[in-house]
């Protein structure tokens, strides 16, 4: 094989290093929220990705919400609340009582309202 050869040949993407991180210490930074998803309240949304996929297919962050009622279109997601309750009605589906603690898997394309009663975080992985 010639060297020019060789440069066509795809190079594995090293894995990132592994780490930890406590979940209510990370700091977050400012995440949009579409007025119209806005149902009641003024909620605020934040976040830090923490790991995406070169491919962008795969991400993983914390995520918070500040309270009030919002509408939403779900990605492939499990998730874990660190702290704050929500509870979360699936369109065609059931009703979804979150706290600290609650492992939730959403599916893509799942219409939700999100009624955040406290200041809800948690820990993602998104797969797109």
């Amino acid at each position: 094989m010639s060297t020019s050869d060789h440069s066509a040949v795809p190079v594995p993407v090293p894995a990132p290093a592994s780490f930890a991180v406590t979940v209510a210490d990370v700091e977050l930074e400012p995440d949009d929220l579409d007025p119209a998803q806005i149902v009641s309240g003024d909620p605020v949304v934040t976040g830090k990705v923490l790991w995406e996929s070169a491919d962008g297919r795969q991400v993983r962050g914390i995520w918070q919400i500040t309270p009030g009622v919002v509408t939403d279109v779900e990605a492939n997601e499990l998730f874990v609340v660190v702290s704050g309750r929500a509870t979360v009605e699936v369109e065609g589906g059931g009703t979804l009582e979150l706290g600290p603690g609650s492992a939730c898997v959403l599916r893509e394309g799942d219409k939700t309202v999100w009624t955040v009663h406290e200041t809800l975080r948690k820990a993602y992985h998104i797969s797109y």
